[in-house]
């Protein structure tokens, strides 16, 4: 009875991890611009079961991956004396790029 069931629990994990194994990773990417460039230091996205973080480069541009498909919320995170900026409703696709354009900051 005992090898029954360790057999049948090795099959089960077995099965499963190869049912993992080659599953594609997601792949999905937010990018976008900041202006002034100087205006944001970090862009984070936000849903319901995750947070994400890209710091924006001195050029203003920003690129946060791999984010898993679904609804997220934009904020960037500004440097003084400019505010805080929400954008709301991003909507990421596995394997595609989401381009949420030049995001004006505001003092």
């Amino acid at each position: 009875m005992s090898n029954r069931l360790f057999t049948s629990c090795l099959l089960l994990t077995t099965g499963l991890a190869l049912a993992t194994a080659f599953t594609r990773p997601f792949a999905g990417t937010v990018t976008g611009n900041v202006n002034p460039p100087e205006g944001a230091s970090r862009a984070w996205i936000f849903s319901a079961t995750d947070t994400l973080m890209a710091p924006v480069e001195n050029s203003g541009h920003f690129q946060i991956s791999p984010v898993k498909p679904g609804h997220y919320r934009l904020m960037l995170e500004a440097k003084p004396p400019y505010r805080n900026n929400v954008k709301e409703g991003i909507l990421v696709v596995d394997g595609m790029p989401t381009n949420v354009g030049t995001i004006e900051m505001q003092k």
